[in-house]
Order: structure tokens, then C-alpha cells, then sequence
């Protein structure tokens, strides 16, 4: 079994039921906001303009209904904490949506909290709307003195609001499970402005930029820091030598010597600025090329949100930049460690984890978001990662049993196996497509170029195959392509050959191709140009960049 496993199905049931106990070091969630609205993924054409086309990737609404009062009383029937909170959340919010988003999100923190391991950390993003409740949701299940920060992040430059303070950030709840937990110290660049006005002074000799710092520290002491050093008495403005031990360990210098023998090291290393005022006091010299970074603090407003042109974009709708994921990722973990996203969406976290050398576990409930990871997994690292995707269908009865639960899903599975994607029925558009593929053979002409789908899962007929011939011909496809469970019948097979082939450079291919669920489970693809080469249906991912090959444990 691969290390790194990407899981279609509900986290919840996922976590109880492959995810062992203390084997996470690090989790990150960003589950959907209860923000009352229907996420949709926008996808963008080939030629710049918006696809009509909306692929439902989750309905971020949740209702009070006997299923969500089922979750509500076992939570309340396990006692403790939580139990307290979630009865208070009901005397104060009544049953609305808001505590059914609440009573969807207790059961899954408390697995979170098993998975974790005792030095493990978690990070939950939210926004306003819900934060102060999940505040007092995390408080209740990883205890308040497990909080470590409150993260604002700033998600967009410029919201207007009318009659409010323009919202321009989200918060992330930076917990850990015990007060002995992964802590890296991790540093990031200073502010240019910051730089530009501390470090004014140059070296003449080397043209070394520095910052003049104090040498001493506030409080007298009688002691050898409190002696004077040619003639410059510390304490007569109350104060004493105070001279960093990191600095004195650099110039090979014993740190239990004197006072006296440190300075002197220093001055002699060419150390010590001497002001050219009188009066002025001696101060440390600290170079600009060695400092070590300036602390991470909870206000991380350089990290700007994904562009609309930018190359990391994947059409997701509520898609994090890669550079917040590993932040994170490089804060609280080491390499070798394992990071779970249960709402892994397009796989951000994964990718990151992926990149810094950590094994990871990804969890989405639709096959859409499964599809969309594939594909960025795969344009992104190529054969560098190896991962198992766990409850996709293995066999004929899986599909079927699939098709049963959610015809949607089973469309976006089969879909996604030839590289295609769905389309979202709407009322009143064109019947007979399930999803399309759009690939470009001709480096020339630049032209967009379409493979039509139909996906069925009862019994085909040959009307079906008719119908896809008037479809391609109705949308100036170059190829239609029927997936069902049953093998085709002889006239389906004789209708389909009467529509010819498409040509290409790579040769010939059939206008009209029949898969069974058999075929594709089998690794037979649709019959057309190298799908490495010429597929754009979906964004390819920019290559991961420094990536060590063979650094993560694979199979």
C-alpha cells in the first residue's frame, strides 16, 4: 500500500474507518463555510470566454432535519464537553442551519482529535460567519489551553461593502493536541520598508549594510555586565552590557569569559560602530546578510489570494494558494511527517505536502474534486508521486452500486477516467451530453476541438447511438463517445461504424466510440490524439519545482 492515500467519501466515515489512532501530525481543514450559497465551478474556455457550464463541487447549505437531530443527540448522548457546548448552541441558536452546520462539524473534530498524534497540531480555516462558533466548537473538543493563535489572513485586496467594513480576511484556528508539539521556528523575509529603513548604515571597507544595535540592556547590575569598558559606564544610565551569547559563540569566544575580553573580541572583529558624535555610545554592528528572518506572526497579509490569470488557478471556487498550505505545512510538521486534509477539494494541501517532502491522506466527498487531484497530481509531479485512491469503484458491482446512491457521481467517475468533465444538467439546455473533452491536434490553427459524452447506466439502445451522431453533428464535435454497463448490441455497433473517423495527425479515429464500465475498468480509453499532449479540458497544474525524487516513501 502507497503511504499517501486519496479518499472519495465522506470524512467522517473515511476517518473511522481507515484512519488509526495518533498516526496524523498534522491536520488541515477548510470544510465549507456556513455561508448560505451554492458553490459552482466556473470553468474557463480555450478561447477565454466562460463555459455555461457550472459543475456543482457542493452545496455549502445545511438544514435542521431528522438527520441532522439523529447527529445532534449522539453527540449530547456521549457526554463531556461537548456535549455541554452543543446543548448551549441550541438554547441560544434554536433549530436552524447554523447549529446543523455546527452538529455536522462536531463529530468530525472529535475523530480529528483521535487521529491526531500528541505532538500533532490542526489548523481549521473559517470566515466570520461561523468562526466564533467553531471557536467554542474546538475549545470544547481540543481544550482552550491547546489554543495557540487566531490567524487572520488577508484574502483579497479591495471588497466594498455599502453599509458595512469591507471583509477582506478569513481566520484560521491554530490548535495543537498536547503543550508538547512540533514547533519549526519558522522564519520568513523582513519587510523591504522595514529593511530599507533599519539598515542605513554601510560598511566603507566592504559595503556591507548594517544596523546599529544597543549593547546594552535595561536594569544596573553590580556585577562584571556592569563595569565600565573604556570609560563608558553602563549604569550611570541604568543600565549594563548586554552582549548576544550567538554572536560572542561565532568569534570562537569562550561565553563565560568577561565582559571585559567579549568587547574587546568585538572590537577587535571590527564589531562595534563608534558614532562620530561626542557622547555617542558604542553599538553592535548587525549585518543585513545575516539576519535570520523575521518571526511568522498572526497577521499574515503577504500571502495574496490566487489571481484570476494565475498559473496555480484550477477553477476550484474556494481554492487556497500553495504558499499558505506550506506555511503551514513547514511550521507545524518535518519531512517524513503525515498531513491530512479531510476536505481536500482540489488538493492544495496535497500538492503541498507533496512538494515538501511529507506523506499526506486527502479526503473529498465528490468525484469531481477526486478527478480534479488526479489531474493536478499528475501534470504537476508526473511519476515523482505515487498515492492509492480508496473507494472509487474496483468492479462492475461497485459501479452499479455507485450509479444507485448518485447518478451524478457515477457520471463524474467514469467521466473522469477518460479525462473528461461533467456537465451540470440545467433546465432547458440541450439534452445528450453528460460531458465533454476538449483537446487541441493542430499547433497551428490553435482551434478548440470537442469529444461529446453520454454516459448511460441502464441498457443502451441503437436510438442512443443516433441520438449522439445528431449531437455531434448539432455541436461540430469531432468525436461522441457512449459509456454504459451493458456490451453494445450489433446494431449499435454497425450505427456507430456508418458515422466514419476523424482525422488527425496521429491517424484515424472512430466518430462514434462505445465503452462499457468493463473497458474502463480495464484501462481502455477513448481511441484519439495522445491525451498527454493535446487534452486542455482541464487546467494542468504548474510542474512542481525542487521537488527530491524518490524523497517520499512510495509503495
Amino acid at each position: 500500500m502507497s503511504e499517501n492515500q486519496l479518499y472519495y467519501g465522506d470524512n467522517l466515515e473515511v476517518m473511522r474507518l481507515y484512519v488509526k489512532d495518533e498516526s496524523v501530525d498534522l491536520i488541515y481543514l477548510d470544510p465549507p463555510f456556513k455561508s448560505d450559497q451554492e458553490y459552482n465551478i466556473l470553468f474557463e474556455e480555450r478561447n477565454g470566454t466562460k463555459s455555461a457550464s457550472q459543475i456543482k463541487a457542493f452545496d455549502d447549505t445545511w438544514r435542521w432535519d431528522i438527520k441532522t437531530e439523529s447527529a445532534y443527540r449522539a453527540v449530547v448522548e456521549s457526554g463531556g464537553e461537548l456535549a455541554r457546548t452543543m446543548i448551549a448552541f441550541r438554547t441560544i441558536l434554536g433549530e436552524n442551519d447554523m447549529l446543523a452546520y455546527l452538529t455536522m462539524m462536531a463529530p468530525r473534530l472529535m475523530e480529528m482529535k483521535r487521529v491526531l498524534k500528541p505532538a500533532g497540531s490542526i489548523y481549521l480555516h473559517c470566515d466570520p460567519t461561523a468562526s466564533h462558533y467553531l471557536k467554542l466548537l474546538m475549545d470544547s473538543i481540543f481544550g482552550g489551553k491547546n489554543f495557540r493563535n487566531e490567524i487572520v489572513w488577508k484574502r483579497t485586496s479591495a471588497h466594498s461593502s455599502a453599509r458595512r467594513y469591507g471583509p477582506v480576511h478569513d481566520v484560521i484556528f491554530y490548535y495543537t493536541k498536547t503543550d508538547k508539539y512540533i514547533w519549526t521556528n519558522l522564519k520568513v523575509d523582513y519587510d523591504e520598508n522595514y529593511l530599507n529603513k533599519f539598515f542605513r548604515h554601510v560598511e566603507e571597507e566592504t559595503g556591507r549594510e548594517f544596523q546599529a544595535i544597543d549593547l546594552t540592556g535595561p536594569g544596573i547590575t553590580k556585577g562584571d555586565s556592569g563595569k565600565p569598558w573604556r570609560e563608558i559606564d553602563p549604569t550611570e544610565a541604568g543600565r549594563h552590557w548586554a552582549i548576544p551569547d550567538s554572536i560572542i559563540e561565532s568569534l570562537g569566544i569562550d561565553i563565560n569569559a568577561s565582559t571585559k575580553e567579549k568587547l574587546n573580541a568585538l572590537n577587535e572583529a571590527g564589531l562595534i560602530y563608534w558614532p562620530q558624535k561626542k557622547g555617542g555610545k558604542p553599538r553592535l554592528k548587525w549585518y543585513k546578510d545575516q539576519i535570520p528572518g523575521a518571526a511568522v506572526l498572526d497577521m499574515w497579509n503577504d500571502i495574496p489570494p490566487i489571481s484570476a490569470h494565475a498559473k496555480e488557478r484550477m477553477g476550484y471556487p474556494t481554492q487556497k494558494p500553495v504558499k499558505l498550505l506550506e506555511r503551514i505545512i513547514k511550521a507545524s510538521s518535518k519531512e517524513g511527517d503525515v498531513v491530512l486534509d479531510p476536505f481536500c477539494g482540489c488538493g492544495t494541501t496535497i500538492a503541498a505536502a507533496q512538494r515538501l517532502n511529507r506523506r499526506w491522506i486527502g479526503v473529498d466527498i465528490t468525484y469531481l474534486a477526486i478527478a480534479l487531484i488526479k489531474h493536478r497530481m499528475q501534470t504537476a509531479f508526473e511519476e515523482s508521486v505515487s498515492y492509492e485512491v480508496i473507494g472509487e469503484p474496483a468492479s462492475i458491482q461497485d459501479a452499479e452500486a455507485l450509479a444507485k446512491q448518485d447518478a451524478f457521481q457515477f457520471q463524474c467517475w467514469a467521466l473522469g477516467l477518460v479525462g473528461a468533465r461533467p456537465v451540470e444538467p440545467k433546465k432547458g439546455a440541450d439534452k445528450g451530453i453528460d460531458g465533454r473533452l476538449y483537446f487541441h491536434d493542430e499547433s497551428k490553427s490553435g482551434k478548440t476541438k470537442q469529444i461529446i459524452f453520454s454516459v448511460k447506466s441502464g441498457k443502451p439502445a441503437v436510438s442512443h447511438i443516433r441520438d449522439l451522431r445528431g449531437v455531434i453533428e448539432r455541436e461540430s464535435a469531432e468525436i461522441g463517445a457512449l459509456l454504459s454497463f451493458a456490451e453494445p448490441t450489433k446494431q449499435m455497433l454497425t450505427e456507430a461504424a456508418a458515422a466514419g473517423f476523424y482525422q488527425s495527425p496521429w491517424g484515424s479515429h472512430p466518430r462514434i466510440q462505445i465503452l462499457t464500465v468493463e473497458d474502463l475498468l480495464q484501462g481502455k480509453r477513448i481511441d484519439y490524439p495522445p491525451a498527454k499532449l493535446v487534452n486542455v479540458t482541464f487546467k494542468r497544474a504548474p510542474k512542481a519545482k525542487n521537488v527530491k525524487p524518490g524523497s517520499i516513501s512510495l509503495l
